[in-house]
């Protein structure tokens, strides 16, 4: 087997480990704060925009940093230090004694883990350039799997012995998982050679030629992306409580419910991903979008649970998609030199949006209600394909120019 593919499996695989970590215990925060001694209503939805928003602030300014360094040093070194890192921190989430220790720790969590960010790096950085939709595609399908199993099998522990064991064993798990990419994983020094054969051979590129008017887009729509798609994710334990009327047995529903929109986005990265090798990526997008913004417009008038599951895990299904084409049509466009700090700059406009997102639904559910939130799932969508609509307008007006360009100079 080619050493990129051993590569990409085996971080695959450390990945599902890494996401079913942090998933053992995270997605109950509402309910873990409320046994650490805050119940009032308000109190709750506050403090879990804070606690969700917390470690995307940090680790959108460390992202580009963390980037920079990896392609100095090495990608597998950041892959394990995030990893090390996180093993102690989801660890310890389970030993705190007050909610400002956990904000804390939270904040602690951005700046030092990010093990999507930094498997992603080490992928893009050691496969070919043809085979990139599909590899990222692949990976991506690792974090929704971890986030499909964790949730489940973290909310049947939380509900049997408790929260704080339920973080115990994810840390235990995340330490396991870095000694196997420790010891499993083999950076390739020389990686993969794409066509620089020309001038462009050892030239070092220039930050900026990062910066087209396509990538430039394409942060745009990772930004508005991960708002939409995570706006309500935080307040799903309280959505829950509030339809069931009773904490006992939420912690069950809630993981079965983000197991099972993270399934369907692990689904489209192995599914809908793999398109992008065969058809026009930039049309592919449009459609993702387009469709998972009319699924999403209905979530709001559902008061049932398995209705509301179905609907939504049908719009986290045709949105899951989207992320991974992204990142194959700007790293394509990267040269290989460059890819840590191309995914150091997207990490950080992603957790910008993954930071927006829990404190826009924090304003929302206590000005308005939890169920009000769901109507910015749609128009965050809306938002994102019209920034991809704009891009597809601009590139046929210059291509266009360019053969309009090209008849000419053929005339003369």
């Amino acid at each position: 087997m080619k050493h990129w593919k051993v590569n990409l499996y085996t971080v695959w695989f450390s990945q599902i480990l890494s996401i079913m970590s942090f998933n053992f215990g995270m997605p109950f925060l509402p309910f873990y704060i409320q046994q650490l001694g805050i119940t009032a209503p308000n109190d709750i939805k506050f403090y879990s925009g804070i606690l969700n928003a917390a470690p995307a602030v940090t680790m959108a300014i460390m992202c580009p940093i963390w980037g920079i360094i990896s392609d100095k040093y090495g990608r597998k070194l950041m892959l394990i230090r995030a990893m090390l890192f996180a093993s102690f921190i989801i660890g310890a989430t389970g030993m705190v004694a007050n909610v400002n220790q956990l904000i804390i720790l939270r904040l602690l969590q951005g700046v030092f883990t990010g093990t999507v960010t930094a498997a992603q790096i080490l992928v893009a950085a050691n496969t070919p350039k043809n085979r990139i939709s599909y590899a990222l595609g692949f990976l991506s399908s690792s974090t929704f799997i971890g986030q499909s199993i964790g949730p489940v099998i973290g909310g049947i522990v939380a509900e049997f012995v408790g929260y704080r064991v339920s973080f115990i064993i994810g840390g235990i798990l995340m330490f396991f998982d870095f000694l196997l990419v420790l010891f499993v994983v083999k950076e390739e020094k020389q990686v993969v050679k794409e066509s620089i054969n020309s001038t462009e051979k050892k030239e070092k590129t220039s930050i900026l030629s990062i910066f087209t008017v396509t990538a430039v887009s394409m942060l745009l729509v990772i930004l508005f992306i991960r708002i939409g798609r995570t706006v309500f994710n935080p307040y799903i334990p309280i959505y829950v409580q509030e339809v069931t009327a009773t904490t006992k047995g939420a912690s069950g529903i809630t993981g079965i419910i983000n197991g099972i929109l993270a399934l369907m986005t692990a689904m489209s990265g192995l599914i809908l991903s793999k398109l992008g090798d065969k058809y026009d990526k930039m049309k592919l997008l449009m459609i993702y979008l387009t469709l998972g913004m009319v699924f999403a417009i209905p979530l709001v008038y559902i008061n049932k649970l398995w209705l509301f599951t179905v609907v939504l895990g049908i719009v986290f299904f045709i949105t899951g998609g989207v992320e991974p084409m992204i990142m194959s049509i700007t790293t394509e466009d990267t040269p290989v030199d460059k890819r840590g700090l191309l995914f150091g700059i997207q990490g950080t406009v992603g957790n910008a949006g993954f930071a927006v997102a829990p404190l826009l639904g924090g304003v929302i559910s206590i000005k308005y209600s939890t169920n009000a939130i769901l109507i910015f799932i749609p128009i965050f969508l809306l938002i994102s394909a019209l920034v991809v609509l704009s891009i597809i307008v601009h590139n046929a007006r210059h291509n266009f120019h360019s053969s309009l360009n090209l008849k000419n100079m053929f005339k003369s």
